[in-house]
């Protein structure tokens, strides 16, 4: 009797209509969710990255919309040999596939020349010290304007005409003159000083005065007479 009955449950088109509604419904799901997945993912789909080496970053960003993706400045450095804004580096590298939307991060040459602080050269160091310190910091020297006193010692650092400072901040790649001593003060004499007349020795080695007596050598012997004496 019970067996009858759900076999006739199971001869039921109401049942089959339900079960076959539910993989119908499985199917829809799977499908549907198959080709979100593949929106979403873009799978097998990418774009190839460009080469934006050097390029102007407004003309790089113009570039990279219109492929779908995007572009953003992230940091900045300096090459003189370099365009200011250009595009120095890139991530992702060029050739690369991404998907689109994708944020390409570079670093651009700076708009602006950095500045550096003048070291402490005035009157502390030689010409060929100074030049070296200098040279280090990217900035470009004039030939040295020359000023009594000792040569090729640092008295100061003009630009433009004027003068500069210890601590003060100029661009990279600035024209500098330094001024430094002539050896004019090299050449001026002691006050003090004067110039001995030559020694003289005699055969033995003794030192002699100018008129050939000796240094420190006894005084000649003059003879008195008594009678003097006796006044006395």
């Amino acid at each position: 009797m019970k067996v009858n009955k759900i076999l006739k449950k199971f001869a039921s088109w109401h049942l089959w209509l339900n079960l076959l509604g539910m993989v119908a419904l499985v199917a829809l799901l799977s499908v549907g969710l198959k080709w979100w997945l593949l929106k979403y993912t873009r799978h097998g789909q990418s774009i190839e990255v460009p080469d934006l080496y050097g390029k102007d970053y407004r003309e790089a960003r113009s570039m990279v919309e219109d492929m779908g993706l995007r572009i953003e400045a992230n940091d900045s450095t300096y090459i003189k040999e370099m365009p200011a804004g250009s595009i120095v580096v890139q991530s992702p590298a060029k050739g690369m596939g991404v998907k689109e939307g994708r944020i390409i991060y570079v670093t651009i040459n700076s708009l602006t020349i950095p500045r550096v602080r003048i070291p402490d050269i005035v009157d502390n160091c030689s010409y060929r010290v100074a030049i070296a310190r200098l040279q280090a910091l990217d900035l470009r020297l004039l030939p040295p304007q020359l000023i009594d006193g000792e040569k090729d010692w640092v008295y100061g650092i003009k630009m433009d005409g004027r003068d500069i400072h210890v601590g003060d901040m100029v661009a990279r790649e600035s024209q500098l003159t330094l001024v430094i001593g002539n050896g004019s003060w090299d050449e001026v004499p002691d006050e003090d000083f004067y110039e001995l007349p030559p020694l003289e020795f005699d055969d033995e080695g003794m030192e002699m005065e100018e008129d050939g007596d000796l240094y420190g050598g006894e005084d000649d012997f003059v003879p008195v007479d008594p009678s003097e004496l006796e006044m006395y």
